[in-house]
């Protein structure tokens, strides 16, 4: 397998570890916050121990492990959410989870996979790039539920309208998949939020860059990003005025 095609594999198999540890938790009455829990540890061991199967030569950042240093002088590095959207997975019914796995090799990305198991839909690096040319009517700024003002601006600005949903992921998918056609996170954001999504929407023709149009870097000490920007072309410069840069 090539590298587009391990982090799709990742990112699948551990959608369906989340999928089956979700029903039967709540099945078995398992609290919301268990469930987390344990989803965040089962899916981050999956996606480790396949790892070193699959590439056992490589370095792992994930949300769930221990950061290993070893990794900033590392050729290749996996960028990992096992689990974004946490929160929301707890919530029976709930579609608002993903699945991120990245591969990194000197600041950039190589590959990435965003899985939504819920609506059982996988996006990945592996296809074809193709730039989104519909444009919502009116078109569609997504936020996060916690993130209001820079949103309305933008959407202001291109005479749209603010959506909310949860998961980082599920923002980026929306643009990518044309359901939405501007993502804005006006604040810093871990590089294992936005490492795989980001990847997967520059792959789909979409400009990515960090919130105040400052070109993303990934796998530094600090694995922190100033925000996120994913636009539709035609949309992004207007998007960056709204927000003063």
């Amino acid at each position: 397998m090539n590298d587009h095609e391990i982090a799709g594999l990742l990112a699948r198999e551990a959608g369906e570890l989340l999928l089956e540890l979700r029903e039967k938790g709540l099945d078995k009455g398992v609290s919301g916050y268990q469930l987390q829990v344990i989803a965040d540890r089962e899916a981050h061991l999956h996606i480790s121990k396949r790892l070193s199967e699959l590439c056992p030569e490589d370095f792992l950042l994930s949300e769930e492990g221990r950061d290993d240093k070893a990794r900033l002088e590392a050729e290749r590095v996996w960028i990992v959410d096992p689990l974004d959207g946490t929160q929301d997975f707890g919530r029976a019914g709930s579609i608002e989870w993903a699945v991120h796995v990245a591969l990194v090799s000197g600041g950039q990305p190589l590959a990435g996979a965003v899985n939504l198991p819920a609506i059982g839909t996988l996006y990945g690096t592996l296809q074809s790039p193709t730039k989104q040319d519909s444009v919502n009517n009116p078109p569609v700024v997504i936020t996060s539920r916690s993130q209001w003002g820079e949103a309305e601006a933008v959407a202001a600005s291109i005479g749209g309208v603010v959506r909310s949903v949860g998961s980082a992921g599920v923002k980026a998918m929306a643009v990518v998949g044309g359901t939405a056609d501007i993502y804005v996170h006006p604040s810093g954001l871990y590089e294992w939020d936005v490492c795989a999504p980001a990847a997967v929407a520059a792959s789909a023709g979409l400009d990515v860059s960090g919130v105040d149009g400052s070109f993303l870097i990934y796998n530094k000490e600090r694995p922190v990003v100033p925000g996120l920007l994913i636009s539709k072309p035609e949309f992004t410069s207007a998007a960056l005025d709204a927000l003063n840069y």
